[in-house]
């Protein structure tokens, strides 16, 4: 590569701590190659509207890691293969944008994109790559369901925050002997609610991959009656459902959104649980304060590490790929095979294992 190189960034998919981190990343290990970094603002709504795009310097990323968000903006709406657009009539239409992204790209003299996102945006950045754009993935997601990867960032400091929230939660259910439902994200994939609930001492965990028997469930409550322990402390992810029954639909899937949006469970069950033992039941939803606020320090260092790889993978010219955690270490693994990876929670695996030893009940 004989001259000067010029790469962009952008975030995509819904927010998670870390991102402004691994953006610093990808501009400070740039920057002290002599490179030209630049951001994509809105997912890709940059490479459509050329206005949207920043010029990233040590300057304008200086202290961001610390911060939650993401400088760049994102979008869980912005596919520009099914991008939603109104015709004459107001009608909304799906348009194929992708040759005008790849136009753009071209045009402005990109040499690589670093497309930091979730399974939706990183599918997007793989069909991308197979148009022959030059694509490295850096994954994140709060769910940690990103296969490929031992952990995405993001993760860590959203079940802090649960955890955080559950633990907070005793004193009060205690005092008025209720049955508190805490409701957490995660879509289809229960890390969020499987490993803060066991940090954070529940009593039942309601996890996607284990479908609940409600009645089940209200054995454990009144079991906890008969040991002294008039409270409890049920987590749910969102996408939970029971034996019977579909995960519970808040809103259906929007013109160009590839998913429905999951909610209203732990409403639901505290209901349930209500009318099946009378206990007091109420329910709590954390919803998006688990996505905010400043990253830990475990998601902020392999945000770090995940830009820093990202950017020697553009040097060794390693297109089509992911950084990834295999643990110790950041390697590299193939889009194509990641994205082919349905990560979900082992139920056999040893922190379900851990969690039934500890008397926890998945209502099942």
């Amino acid at each position: 590569m004989s001259k000067r190189i010029k790469i962009c960034v952008n975030t995509g998919g819904g927010d998670a701590p870390g991102l402004n981190a691994a953006i610093e990343a990808v501009t400070m290990a740039g920057y002290n190659r002599q490179w030209e970094v630049y951001g994509i603002k809105g997912g890709y709504a940059g490479l459509i509207d050329t206005d949207e795009i920043i010029r990233l310097t040590p300057e304008k990323v200086d202290g961001i890691a610390s911060l939650g968000g993401t400088i760049l903006g994102t979008t869980n709406k912005g596919n520009p293969f099914k991008m939603p657009i109104k015709n004459a009539v107001g009608e909304i239409e799906l348009h194929d944008l992708s040759d005008k992204v790849i136009g753009n790209f071209h045009r402005l003299g990109f040499d690589a994109l670093v497309a930091i996102g979730g399974d939706g945006s990183l599918e997007i950045a793989h069909e991308f790559a197979k148009k022959g754009m030059p694509v490295v993935g850096v994954p994140k997601t709060i769910d940690n369901d990103m296969g490929g990867t031992v952990v995405t960032f993001g993760f860590d400091t959203a079940i802090s925050t649960a955890t955080d929230a559950i633990d907070r939660l005793h004193s009060t259910a205690m005092s008025h002997e209720r049955v508190m439902v805490v409701e957490v994200m995660g879509r289809n994939a229960g890390f969020i609610a499987l490993n803060s609930g066991i940090s954070g001492n529940a009593d039942v965990i309601l996890i996607p991959e284990i479908p609940y028997d409600i009645e089940k469930v209200c054995n454990k409550i009144m079991e906890n009656e008969l040991h002294g322990r008039k409270y409890a402390i049920v987590v749910v992810a969102e996408g939970a459902r029971p034996v019977d029954g579909k995960e519970f639909i808040k809103a259906d899937a929007e013109i160009g959104r590839e998913h429905v949006i999951l909610g209203g469970v732990a409403e639901m069950i505290a209901s349930e649980i209500t009318q099946l033992t009378s206990k007091d039941s109420r329910s709590i939803v954390l919803g998006h304060l688990q996505r905010g606020g400043s990253p830990t320090t475990f998601d902020r260092l392999l945000a770090l590490r995940f830009g820093t790889a990202a950017v020697r993978a553009i040097e060794d010219r390693k297109f089509g790929y992911m950084v990834s955690l295999i643990s110790p270490n950041i390697g590299l693994i193939p889009l194509e095979e990641a994205l082919k990876i349905n990560k979900r929670v082992s139920v056999d695996g040893d922190t379900v294992m851990t969690a039934r030893d500890l008397g926890i009940s998945f209502g099942d």
